[in-house]
């Protein structure tokens, strides 16, 4: 299968490249539907100051208020030390606070702050739209048949996932 290198496979020279049996793999389409969704992010989120991973945090905390951190960092699939890095800079920027649980003093419960609350209302508007234009070149058939085969292949359509 041969495809345009400068529009298909990420490349920028613009010559055609016979891709092969890469075309079904399917961590390699994966791999490549991220750089192009992430390109695509902070292209269009520009001057809001946020990468995907703040976003995903600020929006589940705001859904899980008091969430441990390991929790948190397991469904994100976020090593602990990055996760850890990350909880400590937006705790820096006054967005989320920490405490620890008095039934269990090896963890910590996170919560947005008020200033995290109002930074999600500035960047959530902007990233729904994003994701509403994240699927061009997909009807929403196809659209929606994708998101739920990358949920059930995440195991996010069973129940307590």
């Amino acid at each position: 299968m041969t495809q345009n290198a400068g529009k298909d496979s990420g490349a920028q020279t613009g010559e055609a490249m016979d891709l092969g049996a890469m075309t079904g793999s399917l961590g390699f389409l994966l791999r490549l539907s991220q750089l192009k969704s992430f390109d695509t992010f902070f292209h269009e989120m520009k001057g809001l100051e946020i990468r995907p991973g703040e976003i995903s945090v600020l929006m589940l905390l705001d859904r899980n208020p008091g969430i441990r951190q390991g929790v948190l960092a397991r469904a994100l699939m976020i090593k602990r030390a990055h996760m850890t890095k990350m909880v400590h800079a937006m705790e820096g920027a006054g967005l989320v606070c920490r405490t620890v649980p008095d039934a269990d003093r090896r963890s910590v419960q996170l919560w947005l702050t008020d200033a995290g609350r109002a930074r999600l209302e500035t960047v959530q508007g902007p990233f729904l739209a994003f994701e509403n234009r994240n699927t061009s070149g997909l009807s929403d058939a196809d659209e929606a048949m994708l998101k739920t085969l990358l949920r059930r292949y995440l195991g996010l359509d069973r129940p307590n996932a």
